[in-house]
């Protein structure tokens, strides 16, 4: 019996359970309370949790530090699944034509480099770049822009 794979396995189940039970203690807290940021936060680099982050910053709805946060994570941890990769990218553009919320405006625009190998990403990112009306939206997506062709360089920014 090959036992290499015993410890992997055991973080797997791990993080998965971590993110279920973070993720429900998300959905049973107020709109506006500031511990759904929190728990973001406590996601970042769980792989387990990126299509419920994905949710959360598609949905106008939600709380709008905890759509920041989400946006950030996947900004640093984009999904190595190209479809769950694809919904993110199309998640963060939701968030970039949210009318009512400014801040989350900059950071899905400053989140979108690594999903600028979706041509509508980067179509959208440059007019954003070139054309929005908000500087701050601008100068993010120019920074978002300015990461990917970086990422390009390095090759860190493919699946």
């Amino acid at each position: 019996m090959n036992d290499t794979n015993v410890p992997t396995t055991t973080k797997a189940a791990s993080a998965a359970e971590v993110a279920e039970r973070l993720i429900a203690e998300f959905r049973a807290l107020p709109p506006g309370s500031d511990r759904k940021r929190e728990i973001v936060t406590e996601l970042d680099a769980n792989a387990q949790a990126l299509p419920f982050l994905v949710s959360v910053v598609a949905d106008p709805g939600e709380y709008d530090l905890a759509r920041v946060e989400s946006a950030t994570v996947l900004r640093l941890w984009p999904p190595a699944d190209p479809a769950l990769r694809h919904e993110a990218g199309r998640a963060l553009l939701t968030a970039l034509r949210d009318p009512e919320e400014d801040l989350v405006r900059q950071y899905a625009a400053m989140s979108l480099a690594p999903y600028t190998d979706d041509p509508v990403v980067a179509t959208v990112l440059d007019t954003t770049a070139r054309a929005d009306e908000d500087p701050l939206v601008r100068d993010s997506a120019r920074f978002s822009i300015e990461e990917a062709h970086r990422l390009q360089e390095t090759g860190a920014g493919g699946p």
